[in-house]
């Protein structure tokens, strides 16, 4: 996926630094948050950049988590291990103790997500930003512009995407859903049919409640993005099981209508956000993350 670039944050950041010394909101009294980078990128440089504009916009203490070798675990590294380390980490964090916000970009939030639905004795989640989030899965392999390392993942990918070494070790791998072949799709991809609940004997109500639990969950789709295929799944749209020929809204797909992981509970509670802005994918524009990213950090239950 696309290399994340935030060029117009320097100086936004900068400005912030200064406001927020006047802040009313104490940093000691916030509700801290994490960060989860998307795939190709690593918590320094414009991510870590990104993290410290969301702390100084919103008065909360925030940091990026980095799992493994950044750039090249976040291709390399298989969700399911990506995500248990995730959780080992955040359960060893005590600032995060009594809880803990989420903001996630691109693959990043499927790493979140697992969190959210794996992690056994972890401290609550409140508010989950999800910036170009592929929750419903993606319909073409990702796009691959940032080197050889995803060049040779890409290669391996267009072999046999539902081969258990590729599965194993290629990380978008795991949320590649192609319509028209469902049955390989739950048979052999290690990670998305568990994160959504499609399988139908293997249900886990504990998944659900988990995700139920949240008190917000904001979804950020890009109007122009050309990387997740189709857009429309950063807000849990897709495409039937069938094939190509028309597009399930949110409210159409299963997962929806048969409440698979809680997603229609926190939508009829008035839990559920969905945000589209301009641009290509995680291409946000400073007013954006001002107006819809910031005040879900600033406090618990908004």
């Amino acid at each position: 996926m696309a290399k994340i670039l935030h060029r117009r944050f320097d100086l936004l950041l900068t400005v912030t630094t200064v406001l927020v010394l006047f802040s009313m909101v104490p940093v000691s009294n916030s509700v801290p948050f994490l960060l989860f980078h998307g795939i190709g990128d690593k918590c320094s440089g414009g991510v870590g950049n990104f993290t410290q504009l969301l702390s100084n916009l919103s008065g909360s203490s925030g940091s990026c988590l980095e799992i493994g070798i950044g750039e090249l675990d976040s291709w390399f590294m298989p969700l399911k291990k990506q995500a248990s380390v995730a959780c080992e980490k955040v359960k060893e964090m005590k600032e995060l103790s009594q809880g803990y916000n989420i903001v996630a970009q691109s693959q990043g939030n499927l790493v979140a997500r697992g969190l959210i639905e794996f992690c056994d004795n972890a401290p609550p989640v409140f508010n989950y930003v999800s910036l170009g989030g592929p929750h419903a899965g993606i319909a073409a392999i990702p796009k691959c512009d940032s080197g050889p390392i995803c060049a040779i993942a890409e290669a391996m990918m267009k072999l046999e995407i539902y081969n258990d070494f590729v599965q194993d070790h290629i990380a978008p791998s795991g949320y590649v859903k192609i319509p028209g072949e469902m049955s390989k799709y739950l048979k052999h991809s290690k990670y998305l049919p568990k994160l959504n609940n499609e399988r139908p004997y293997e249900r886990n109500s504990t998944f659900k409640d988990r995700f139920a639990s949240l008190h917000n969950l904001v979804l950020v789709m890009f109007e122009d993005d050309t990387t997740l295929i189709p857009k429309e799944t950063s807000w849990f749209g897709y495409y039937p099981d069938d094939g190509f020929d028309t597009l399930l809204s949110t409210q159409q797909t299963k997962l929806y209508r048969e409440d698979w992981i809680g997603l229609k509970t926190l939508d009829d509670a008035g839990k559920v956000k969905y945000v589209s802005v301009s641009g290509d994918h995680l291409n946000i524009a400073d007013e954006d993350v001002v107006k819809y990213v910031v005040p879900y950090l600033k406090q618990s239950n908004l």
